[in-house]
């Protein structure tokens, strides 16, 4: 009786959109536990909480995304919310515009470049290197990059939750290691290199931080659909 509740809660869509906020409520307090340290990411441990779950009850993709698919629909409403720390920053963001603006080409081309470049040298494909051309940007917006220009789209978003895990856990110790001070500057970095997953932990820092990472997120996920075509074509030919 309870494997045929199991069945059934299994292809039950609003099941796998509970299981996914559970998991990541449950990720938080783990990251409360240990005061937001670095390493203990919540976003890295809900996806291996999820995973876990997936593998040990032998759930297809297709089946979890049919429930889950409202959080990745609503990666297009916080983009666009993050139009708030814009505005209420506007006046400090004036007075650095040359800068981020300067940091927002060289950040977005060296992303592109340095993923494509390392990729090929290890011999991965054509249609792995245009999936890892997009991954600094936010997943929704990687993802149709990928989708446009022949890459694989699920691989992708692997590629972009990686690099904001990756982003969130190294850019604290790092800032700290180069001494920068400037919050404006740290979290311009964080959310330019490592999108939503950075800003999030931009945000537990400094509220600063958070606002102008939140700001080159943004920024980012308008030039790098316009870069990736003109770059991708001289890198993979």
């Amino acid at each position: 009786m309870n494997w045929k509740l199991w069945v059934y809660l299994q292809e039950t869509p609003l099941f796998w959109l509970t299981a996914t906020l559970a998991a990541f409520l449950i990720a938080d307090e783990f990251s409360k536990a240990a005061r937001r340290h670095p390493l203990v990411n919540p976003v890295l441990i809900a996806v291996a909480l999820v995973a876990a779950l997936l593998k040990l009850s032998g759930t297809p993709y297709k089946i979890y995304f049919d429930g889950a698919q409202f959080v990745h629909f609503l990666l297009g409403p916080a983009t666009v919310a993050l139009g708030v720390p814009l505005h209420k920053n506007f006046a400090l963001v004036r007075r650095n515009l040359a800068p981020m603006a300067a940091a927002l080409v060289v950040g977005a081309v060296v992303a592109i470049l340095s993923s494509v470049v390392i990729g090929a040298w290890a011999g991965a494909p054509r249609v792995a290197l245009v999936s890892l051309a997009p991954k600094s940007v936010t997943a929704g917006v990687a993802m149709a990059v990928s989708e446009k220009l022949g890459g694989l789209p699920p691989l992708t978003a692997v590629l972009v939750i990686l690099t904001g895990v990756i982003g969130a856990v190294v850019v604290t110790p790092l800032m700290n290691a180069l001494r920068i001070r400037d919050y404006a500057a740290r979290g311009f970095a964080a959310g330019l290199a490592s999108h939503g997953i950075g800003t999030a932990r931009a945000f537990t820092v400094n509220p600063i931080a958070g606002a102008f990472a939140g700001i080159a997120m943004g920024l980012n996920a308008v030039v790098t659909p316009v870069l990736v075509p003109l770059i991708l074509p001289w890198l993979i030919r």
